[in-house]
């Protein structure tokens, strides 16, 4: 029987900011992330969340953060570990809180793209370039690009659209150590992660990534190689010149098309099919990156 999905959460007399997504308790020198189960389509988070998608996307995060070389923010995902006040209830936070390093952040998204799809392909249309970065002629939608690009955006807050920024302009932003460091690693860690995940049979279309600074050092933060993060398409399904089926939100946005919904007033509930086949969805991302059963199924 699938588990009631988590709407919000609501701990002790922490500081609490709430994203579109994630709750994020501030602890001092440390932050919990609750990914909950709300989800968002077309900047609106939908009166109806997707039972255990805020696990999933923990999950995924604590994989990838346990496997890549790099310095990170993850502390733990145990929630006996935490220290949590003991009127705190557990069972909600189970498998979806990540107790993480508080860093002062990198006022930059970092954007990886190896295929041409959304708004890359939407430009590429018009301009032959992706983020003013100028492609090969001849290219169709879902074209794997001859080499990953970087292609870095501004983080916007109040759940606005991030904006796509040169990395000219990335430099004058966080300094040319700095963005070129970045852009270095972001790529390392996309080709990385695109080998992995290629070998299990998805393609990792694209991808974004937050950075932040603790002392002298910059780590990896927020989620990594999440269905919310990236785009992922089932190899088997591949077809360049189609757009093809993604392990994230897909059913929702193309349910959502089909209603009178005007995308300007708040959105009708998701059907339970709907609701059931997103949730599937995300699951299976899960378990064919890190080759282990969900949990809580």
């Amino acid at each position: 029987m699938t588990a009631s999905a988590v709407l919000e959460t609501s701990l002790s007399n922490w500081p609490l900011r709430r994203g579109k997504v994630r709750d994020i308790y501030d602890l001092g020198d440390r932050l919990l992330i609750v990914s909950t189960d709300r989800i968002s389509a077309f900047d609106w988070v939908l009166p109806t969340g997707i039972p255990d998608k805020g696990r999933v996307l923990t999950q995924i995060s604590a994989f990838w953060f346990e496997r890549l070389g790099v310095p990170h923010h993850m502390i733990t995902t145990d929630i006996d570990q935490m220290d949590l006040p003991p009127e705190v209830a557990r069972d909600d936070l189970q498998g979806r809180a990540m107790l993480v390093k508080k860093t002062e952040v990198v006022p930059i998204e970092c954007v990886v793209r190896g295929y041409l799809a959304g708004s890359g392909w939407k430009e590429y249309q018009q301009h032959g370039t992706v983020c003013a970065v100028p492609l090969p002629s001849g290219l169709v939608e879902a074209s794997e690009l001859p080499e990953p690009i970087f292609t870095p955006a501004t983080k916007e807050e109040g759940g606005a659209h991030d904006i796509n920024i040169s990395f000219e302009e990335m430099v004058d932003r966080v300094g040319q150590e700095t963005a070129e460091t970045l852009r270095q690693r972001s790529l390392d860690l996309y080709r990385q992660a695109a080998e992995h995940a290629r070998d299990r049979g998805i393609i990792l279309a694209d991808t974004k990534f937050e950075w932040g600074r603790l002392g002298d050092q910059i780590i990896l933060i927020d989620e990594v190689f999440t269905p919310d993060s990236s785009r992922f398409w089932p190899a088997d399904q591949y077809e360049p010149g189609k757009s093809p089926v993604s392990f994230d939100k897909q059913f929702v946005r193309d349910w959502l098309e089909t209603t009178d919904w005007d995308k300007n007033s708040p959105p009708p509930e998701l059907p339970d099919e709907i609701v059931e086949r997103t949730r599937e969805k995300y699951i299976e991302a899960y378990e064919r990156l890190t080759e282990k059963p969900f949990p809580w199924r």
